[in-house]
């Protein structure tokens, strides 16, 4: 087996199951321990792997809400704008999009009225930004 398809193989795995254990994900994509280990360790070094994380349900989460946020900015402002973006508590994940927006932001507080807040206080108050437009997710169905 090549490294890209090992690699290939270790990214399906983490997607699928980012709790799983490296003796796991060893044992699912046919690689010895080392060998995963090493993988794993170099896919974070590149940037192919930036974090874990947990996919929470808010309807199943006591006072939590989550939005994605569409955000509009003044491109001279762009790099400015994303490490203002960056330093926000509420900030779950910061994505360049296409489409209607220039940037999706996920946000997580303990309300829709604070991610409003948060929106209106914190988000459309960084010079450069030009919209904001957000959708509160209620369940998580699939």
């Amino acid at each position: 087996m090549d490294s890209e398809s090992v690699e290939k193989d270790l990214l399906s795995i983490l997607s699928d199951d980012p709790k799983a254990s490296v003796g796991e994900i060893a044992d699912r994509a046919g690689v010895s321990r080392p060998t995963a280990q090493k993988y794993i360790k170099k896919l974070e070094d590149d940037g192919a792997i930036v974090g874990y994380s947990v996919e929470l349900n808010p309807k199943k989460l006591d006072h939590q809400s989550i939005a994605l946020v569409g955000i509009d900015v003044e491109s001279e402002r762009y790099v400015q704008i994303t490490s203002a973006l960056r330093d926000l508590n509420s900030l779950v994940a910061l994505y360049t999009a296409t489409g209607d927006h220039m940037l999706m932001a996920k946000l997580q507080a303990d309300s829709s009225t604070t991610i409003n807040e948060i929106i209106s206080e914190e988000i459309l108050s960084i010079d450069g930004v030009t919209a904001a437009c957000p959708t509160v997710l209620h369940e998580r169905i699939a």
